[in-house]
C-alpha cells in the first residue's frame, strides 16, 4: 500500500460544490488511512479544502510550493511541513519523488499539466517505478477526458498495457484501493 498520495486540484474551488467536497473528502480519507498527503501547498480554494479535510482528520501534510506563489496562493498556514521551491517544474519533481501514487480532481489548466506531466513521466519509467494515477471523476468533470483517453488506446496511441495509464473512477474509495495498491 502507498503510503502518500500527491493530489493534483484546481486552485480554486469551481462553480459546483461537488468539487470542495470532493477534495475535503480525500483529505480526510487519505488522513484516516495514515496516508501522506503531497499537496501544492495552497491555503485557498480546492487546495486548501484538501489540506483542511486532511489536517482534520489529524492526517500528515506536505506542501510543495514555488517562492514565488507562496502570497499568490497564500500557502496554507496549518501545514507545517512546506517545501519551497524555484519553478513550476521543481513543484511536480518535489511532488512525484515524495509520492507513491497520484490523484487528481477537478482542476484547471494547471491541473492538467500536472497530470500528463506525471502520466508521461510514468509512461517513460522516470520514476524508477511505476506509481499509479486515479482520476476521481467528480460529477462527471473527467467524462471526456476518460473518452478521450478510450479513444487514444483504440487508435494505437496509449498501450493500456504500459505504465502511465490512469484509473479514472467517481467512486472515491474504489478509486483509492486501486491508487494505493
Amino acid at each position: 500500500m502507498g503510503r502518500s498520495v500527491a493530489v493534483f486540484c484546481g486552485s480554486g474551488l469551481g462553480t459546483r460544490p461537488e468539487y470542495a467536497q470532493a477534495a475535503r473528502d480525500v483529505g480526510r480519507l487519505l488522513a484516516e488511512r495514515g496516508v501522506t498527503l503531497v499537496y501544492g501547498g495552497g491555503g485557498k480554494g480546492m487546495m486548501g479544502t484538501l489540506a483542511d479535510g486532511a489536517l482534520e482528520a489529524g492526517g500528515r501534510v506536505v506542501g510543495v510550493i514555488p517562492h514565488w506563489m507562496m502570497e499568490k496562493e497564500a500557502a496554507h498556514p496549518g501545514v507545517a511541513e512546506m517545501r519551497v521551491v524555484e519553478t513550476m517544474l521543481e513543484r511536480k519533481t518535489v511532488m512525484a519523488e515524495l509520492a507513491d501514487a497520484f490523484l487528481v480532481l477537478p482542476g484547471g489548466l494547471g491541473t492538467m499539466d500536472e497530470l500528463f506531466e506525471v502520466l508521461t513521466w510514468s509512461q517513460l519509467r522516470l520514476h524508477g517505478r511505476s506509481k499509479p494515477t486515479g482520476i476521481l471523476n467528480v460529477a462527471g468533470f473527467y467524462d471526456h477526458l476518460r473518452d478521450w483517453l478510450a479513444r487514444a488506446a483504440l487508435d494505437g496511441y496509449i498501450r493500456e498495457s504500459s505504465a502511465g495509464v490512469p484509473v479514472v473512477d467517481d467512486d472515491l474509495v474504489r478509486l483509492l484501493c486501486g491508487v494505493l495498491r
